[in-house]
């Protein structure tokens, strides 16, 4: 196993030199605010007394301002739209209803609380919740946003069933057909986070929002950087501002880290958490048990069901897990074992010559190469990726799996995932990251992914039976009955091998030291900066 993680360090050392001499968006030259920067070569006073002085005032009135890298970068702000509300959460622009806990537990944010009887929910508003311009957040206005969020995004097109009322300025009751348990859940989720619709003149570049920072500067799929909200509902901003740079590709990230261009980002590879563990003194580094899956769809309009079988049964999470020591854990299903509903059973694995005598059942032989081919035509699977979260890695390894069993395969790294394959099924196998357990219940991830007209169902899986107990399980209320429908809903997709869920990646943070607040002991990666925020 050693030789191997020898051969893919240097595979994937080269595949990353590769990509940052190409990449367009190179780490920002400075960490320093453009006003607190060193003078530039000829520009020292004759007065070199009255030079000093002047810098010294302004080191002792500096403000307070971090550089952060992530992982993406959207056209909008628009927090409806697409998953943009998970990165204007991010950047402390947008607040929700309700928020998640740091236990997996729902706290309340802008709503300070509600009542459930039956089919009726009534939320109370936060009295003291305001949008940075200081406009009271009224229920009218939040009922406005959510029926907004249920005509812009497809994945909560369900919301414009519901009826809703305001019946006073801070009193809202929402009314679904029929018995919805995890109405909550989706309250705390990042696209629900509340704007002032009246207000916001330009909503994909300005929008005007609760949460602790605003808008400074938006570069539409570039970099973004936010001030403080001087009018913050909730108490002090300690930052005064943060800057956002656009750094997908991981190599770069560490070699900004290293140079101390950035101050910290989440989402470390094990390589860079072991040259970090090297130097506590230098960075703080926190891993938290994630919700974050890393999954492979194997695309059943594309691959027989015995190639299918044969592809899912070779690829071995555990050496996967091994060589990304420390950053995943193997899992068989999209939830912690440790949940009620996270008890699946992986797909059965395979010894090569199983694998081989199945690929070679569906009319496939070797070739001169040790490939196999059909008819003259060689089989060549398209495994597409994007270049974060590991999956760069992964796709290195699983092809290399592949090959063991006379699989040949050539990958396809794509910038945004959303824009290409994942939503045009244009590949043989799809390695994803998200968010399998956004709110302590299963139902996101079946619903996202897994059911016949699910947003990312581009695979060719269609499951009549698993689609029922799907109706049911949005409406379940019972605990142990919701668990028992998800596991077999998740136990049918291993079984037919159109899904391979791989390793639990685990939210690693790296801070340079003195930076407290940050959001690095919450599982949840939609969140990051808050008032509370600081350096020391």
């Amino acid at each position: 196993m050693k030789t191997m993680k020898k051969l893919f360090a240097i595979v994937l050392s080269m595949v990353m030199m590769l990509m940052v001499a190409a990449c367009g968006n190179t780490a920002p030259a400075t960490s320093q605010p453009a006003e607190t920067a060193a003078p530039a070569a000829g520009d020292e006073t004759e007065n070199s007394e009255e030079v000093l002085d002047e810098e010294t005032q302004s080191t002792e009135t500096s403000e307070k301002h971090l550089n952060l890298a992530a992982n993406f970068a959207y056209a909008s702000l628009d927090p409806h739209k697409d998953y943009n509300g998970w990165y204007t959460s991010v950047y402390g622009i947008t607040e929700t209803l309700f928020k998640m806990a740091d236990d997996m537990s729902i706290e309340p944010l802008l709503a300070e609380g509600y009542e459930n009887a039956g089919n009726v929910w009534t939320i109370k508003i936060n009295q003291a919740a305001s949008f940075s311009n200081g406009n009271k957040v009224t229920a009218d206005m939040v009922m406005r946003n959510l029926k907004r969020l249920a005509e812009e995004n497809t994945r909560f097109a369900y919301m414009a069933d519901w009826e809703m009322e305001a019946t006073d300025d801070v009193t809202l009751i929402i009314t679904t057909k029929e018995s919805y348990p995890t109405l909550i859940n989706d309250l705390a989720t990042p696209e629900a986070g509340i704007i002032d619709l009246d207000n916001t003149t330009d909503i994909d570049n300005a929008i005007i929002a609760t949460g602790p920072f605003v808008i400074d500067e938006f570069i539409p799929e570039g970099d973004v950087t936010v001030k403080k909200n001087e009018n913050y509902w909730g108490g002090e901003v300690k930052l005064d501002s943060v800057k956002f740079y656009y750094m997908q590709e991981d190599e770069p990230k560490l070699m900004a880290m290293q140079s101390g261009e950035i101050d910290g980002y989440d989402s470390v590879t094990s390589e860079a958490a072991q040259i970090y563990q090297a130097e506590p003194d230098k960075y703080f580094l926190n891993s938290v048990a994630g919700t974050r899956l890393q999954f492979a769809l194997i695309n059943k309009d594309h691959m027989s069901d015995a190639l299918r079988k044969a592809v899912n049964g070779s690829i071995d999470k555990d050496s996967i897990a091994d060589f990304l020591s420390g950053t995943v854990s193997p899992t068989a299903g999209p939830y912690s074992a440790d949940a009620a509903y996270g008890k699946a059973n992986g797909p059965e694995k395979l010894s090569t010559e199983d694998a081989k005598a199945l690929i070679e059942s569906d009319g496939y032989v070797l070739n001169a190469d040790g490939y196999y081919e059909k008819d003259g035509k060689e089989l060549d699977l398209n495994i597409c990726y994007y270049a974060a979260r590991s999956l760069d890695s992964i796709a290195l390894l699983i092809q290399e799996q592949l090959k063991g069993i006379g699989v040949k395969s050539h990958l396809t790294v794509e910038e945004d995932p959303d824009a290409t394959y994942m939503t045009s099924g244009d590949y043989d196998i799809a390695l994803y990251c998200m968010i399998a357990d956004k709110s302590g219940d299963p139902y996101y991830f079946i619903e996202t992914v897994l059911l016949s007209d699910s947003y990312y169902n581009h695979y060719g899986y269609k499951n009549d039976k698993a689609d029922k107990m799907a109706e049911e399980l949005a409406t379940e209320t019972d605990p142990a009955k919701r668990a028992e429908l998800a596991n077999n809903i998740i136990q049918m997709s291993i079984d037919e091998n159109v899904v391979n869920y791989l390793e639990h990646f685990n939210k690693i943070t790296v801070l340079k030291p003195g930076i407290s607040g940050y959001a690095d002991t919450n599982p949840f990666d939609f969140y990051a900066i808050s008032k509370d925020t600081d350096i020391n």
